[in-house]
């Protein structure tokens, strides 16, 4: 057996053309270490935090008139919220706007391209995640420390500012629905009032209890009185007393017979009214608790619209990168070297075992 066909025969090739092999490893290695130096240097700011829970934009827990107890971290529909958000073109147009990204990554605003290019530069450099631990870990690179920093925090901020903006789009749905709910409500109670008003100047129907005991009372009056009269006139009639003071007996009982009458009629028309009354009172009653309730719902929602709640809980604000984050110089050093030796001795192994071939004539047999 050749020594080209076993482990020993590749030792020996790799010896012979050890030369050739280290020549080449340090030639990539210098080649590397000048290509490395050259790269720009990237520093990467990072700022964690955790998605809120919407609870804490809700009327009913910042007013205490809820009896559940508010939850402050969001669920995983919140943080997938946040993490749509970051990645929204709503936030990379932001950054791009702020921080004069098209000057900063030597990008032509005018150019056809140019909003495409300085958004795919922007998210080369831009990274949010969601860690193991539920939180929204969210990282920015620069070629300036205080930039990368800057940058960061900005993001994170504009993040809570946009979820801001979604839940107060529905908080404002839910202001307009109250405010035309009180706009209707009161014209409702408008309606009522005025009918209410005609109803009691029509049946005299002011305040039914006291109305109804002062008529039972003045009925049960005259009807007293009248019976009275009636019996002294019975009375004196039989004693043969003096015409004169029977008839002006017999004129007082007309007079209370006119009064019974009248009385009558004003207790049927007030108890034709009062039913109405009654209804059109329950009606309005029922129609200002109502609006009571719209008003106060109202101005607990549009106070926590006003508010400055919080849509992220900050965990880590972003520090000024002490370290770069890349190039890794040694390790692209080392990388190239190993790659230049391994093939460096794939080379002269395929080199040293077809040397001695005679392509010419392979080639030549080939064309036949």
């Amino acid at each position: 057996m050749e020594n080209k066909d076993n482990l020993l025969g590749v030792i020996e090739t790799i010896f012979k053309w050890k030369k050739f092999i280290i020549v080449t490893c340090i030639a990539t290695a210098v080649g590397a270490s000048i290509v490395a130096l050259l790269l720009p240097v990237y520093y990467k700011s990072t700022t964690i935090f955790y998605a809120a829970s919407p609870d804490l934009a809700s009327p009913e827990n910042l007013f205490g008139t809820s009896a559940k107890a508010p939850q402050y971290y969001g669920t995983s529909n919140d943080i997938d919220r946040i993490l749509s958000i970051a990645k929204s073109g709503e936030l990379t147009s932001f950054m791009i706007d702020s921080f004069n990204l098209y000057e900063r990554y030597d990008i032509d605003p005018q150019s056809k391209l140019g909003p495409y290019y300085v958004q795919l530069q922007f998210n080369e450099y831009f990274d949010v995640e969601k860690t193991k631990y539920d939180a929204i870990e969210l990282s920015i690179e620069d070629h300036d420390r205080e930039m990368a920093s800057r940058m960061t925090n900005a993001a994170r901020e504009r993040i809570n500012t946009l979820a801001q903006k979604l839940i107060k789009d529905g908080q404002l749905q839910i202001i307009k629905v109250y405010e035309e709910n009180i706009r209707q409500k009161e014209i409702e109670i408008a309606a009522i009032n005025d009918t209410l008003q005609k109803v009691r100047t029509f049946y005299g129907v002011y305040n039914t209890d006291a109305q109804a005991e002062n008529l039972s009372q003045l009925i049960a009056e005259a009807e007293a009185n009248l019976n009275n009269a009636e019996a002294k006139v019975t009375s004196l009639q039989a004693v043969r007393f003096s015409r004169d003071s029977i008839n002006l007996l017999k004129a007082n009982i007309s007079g209370y017979e006119n009064q019974l009458v009248k009385l009558n009629e004003r207790l049927d028309k007030f108890n034709q009214g009062m039913a109405l009354v009654d209804v059109l009172t329950g009606a309005q009653k029922e129609a200002s608790d109502q609006l009571a309730q719209d008003k106060e719902r109202y101005k607990q929602t549009k106070a926590a619209y006003t508010s400055n709640f919080p849509t992220t809980l900050l965990l880590e604000k972003a520090p000024v990168p002490i370290v770069k984050s890349r190039p890794k110089r040694a390790l692209i050093v080392v990388a190239a070297t190993a790659v230049a030796f391994i093939f460096s001795v794939l080379g002269v192994l395929i080199f040293d075992t077809y040397r001695d071939v005679n392509w010419k004539e392979i080639l030549h047999l080939d064309k036949f």
